[in-house]
């Protein structure tokens, strides 16, 4: 017994026309055999939805169909053809409708412009070329224009002549037992036109594969990840069709200095417990290979930050720069002689009852209320 359409959509028989194709759009995703390569069953369901969706998206086949069932396009019935529909050209329309989009641009006709590839191409920089920005020579391995015939494909100038296949209508029809489908010419790829004397070089192609040197210009204040593009620097396309795209990815190499945030470079500078303590000037290295005064203010603090204005990174397509902040971080002195070590306890000692260690006497003080906290 043959299966209800309406069942086959999942969608009642009162079911208006939106409601139609919103349920044939979703399963004829579902089940389309290019997401699910070599399942039989996907494939039988998929041409099940499409037959459904023809029937009950005409006007008048509905009626017959509702009126008659499936007796309505057998043997020649009430708006039938004998042996069933012929999908040639409903069958192209409902894909050039519904799945233009998602089978990538939609169906190539005759004459197909078949624009070369878009490339990727990895660069790495270093934190000052982001900040001052510079011009690379890269080389990059693709397609190109074959020279010998001037990207047609041709020998010796010769013209295309008509695909024998299809005979230039860049499509073939197939009969798949309850079905014609239509598809793409494979000979001519939908071009409606081959190459009979094809060139020795590119065999036809129109291109050849070449090393290809180019300078890229990189802008001041690019960040990790930005991408350039370089229009018509990608593989050339078949028989003359245009190239394809360059899409230069940037990654910033980390730097042993300074580490950025966006705008802004950070540095931690090592600072000795006595410069510290009595406060002073430091002197830090800048991103643009210059040099910066700190003012230390006495009793600073491991992670106090101070901020010199203007001197971080350049800002993209802007002139302007960020801050540059310098964070301190005390050093505890090491490997001491016995007078040092003498002279430290002496400034113990003669620091009691005195508060020079504002942060470890308050967290002290906080350790003793706990403890206190937990005996009651």
């Amino acid at each position: 017994m043959a299966k209800d359409l309406y069942e086959i959509l999942g969608v009642a028989r009162d079911a208006s026309d939106a409601d139609l194709k919103k349920a044939f759009r979703g399963l004829a995703m579902q089940y389309h055999p290019d997401r699910n390569p070599g399942d039989d069953e996907a494939e039988q369901k998929f041409k099940e939805i499409n037959l459904a969706y023809e029937i009950l998206k005409d006007e008048e086949k509905r009626a017959a169909y509702d009126r008659y069932g499936h007796a309505a396009f057998e043997n020649g019935g009430a708006g039938g053809q004998a042996g069933g529909f012929d999908f040639g050209s409903g069958f192209a329309d409902i894909f050039d409708e519904m799945f233009g989009e998602f089978m990538g641009g939609g169906r190539q006709g005759r004459g197909a412009n078949r624009r070369g590839s878009d490339l990727r191409y990895n660069l790495e920089i270093s934190l000052e070329d982001a900040f001052g920005g510079r011009s690379a020579e890269i080389r990059v391995p693709t397609a190109v224009s074959c020279e010998a015939c001037d990207g047609s494909g041709a020998e010796g100038g010769a013209q295309p002549v008509t695909c024998p296949t299809c005979h230039g209508a860049g499509k073939v029809r197939t009969q798949q037992g309850f079905f014609t489908v239509e598809r793409t010419c494979p000979t001519c790829r939908g071009a409606g036109q081959v190459i009979d004397k094809p060139c020795q070089v590119c065999n036809g192609t129109g291109r050849t594969q070449k090393e290809k040197a180019l300078s890229v210009k990189i802008p001041p204040g690019v960040e990790d990840g930005t991408r350039i593009r370089l229009s018509g620097e990608g593989e050339a396309g078949l028989n003359g069709a245009p190239a394809g795209d360059l899409y230069i990815f940037l990654s910033v190499s980390p730097h042993r200095l300074f580490q950025r945030e966006q705008a802004d470079i950070f540095c931690k500078v090592p600072m000795s417990m006595t410069a510290a303590a009595l406060g002073g000037e430091v002197e830090v290295p800048t991103i643009d290979g210059g040099k910066a005064k700190v003012n230390v203010p006495p009793g600073t603090q491991t992670g106090q930050q101070f901020r010199l204005r203007s001197k971080g990174m350049s800002v993209l397509n802007a002139r302007q720069r960020g801050d540059m902040y310098v964070e301190a971080r005390i050093e505890t002195p090491v490997n001491l002689s016995r007078k040092q070590r003498d002279l430290l306890k002496e400034f113990e000692n003669a620091g009691a009852g005195r508060s020079f260690s504002p942060e470890s006497e308050g967290f002290f003080a906080k350790v003793k209320e706990f403890w206190e906290d937990l005996k009651d």
